[in-house]
């Protein structure tokens, strides 16, 4: 799912390409007229008057679009962090924290291939997954897998360990 563009953003990024554009133009302008005047003093107007501002327009361009982008992606990155620490009301106790309730639940384990953790079937970051396989005491005690700090499976550590399979 895309976030739609910030307010604050979208005029921006418009107005960088739109200097972009300005700016290129008038360089091209300033190139044809130079390029049509043999001598050095008549070739002088052109580049006071289309190049150099052109090439600023450009540099001005590009200036904005870098700002842009940059508020683009500091709105996003608090957007998300917003989401990460949103709590419910009805979630706290009466101490005034978050209670803890487990994303995932489920005893039977799986790996993606390729990956590094170990999961809960029913973790956020592996359900859903069609190349997840399931994992064995085995496979975990031989292999560089690592508990999924997300869903917090058993691990080798646990007294329960992991479920025989």
């Amino acid at each position: 799912m895309r976030t739609p563009l910030p307010r604050t953003a979208h005029p921006v990024l418009w107005a960088g390409w739109a200097a972009l554009a300005g700016g290129a133009v008038l360089c091209v302008v300033g190139w044809y007229g130079v390029s049509g005047e043999r001598f050095a003093e008549r070739q002088l107007p052109y580049l006071a008057s289309c190049t150099v501002p052109g090439a600023a327009l450009i540099v001005a361009g590009a200036v904005l679009l870098a700002h842009g982008r940059d508020a683009l992606a500091a709105t996003r990155v608090e957007e998300l962090y917003g989401l990460l620490v949103a709590t419910e009301p009805g979630d706290a106790d009466a101490s005034g924290r978050a209670a803890a309730t487990p994303l995932a639940t489920s005893d039977e384990l799986l790996r993606v291939p390729g990956g590094t953790l170990w999961h809960r079937a029913d973790c956020p970051l592996a359900a859903g997954k069609a190349d997840a396989v399931p994992v064995d005491a085995g496979a975990l005690s031989g292999s560089g897998l690592r508990p999924c700090p997300v869903c917090d499976p058993p691990g080798r550590d646990d007294p329960a360990g992991p479920p025989e399979g």
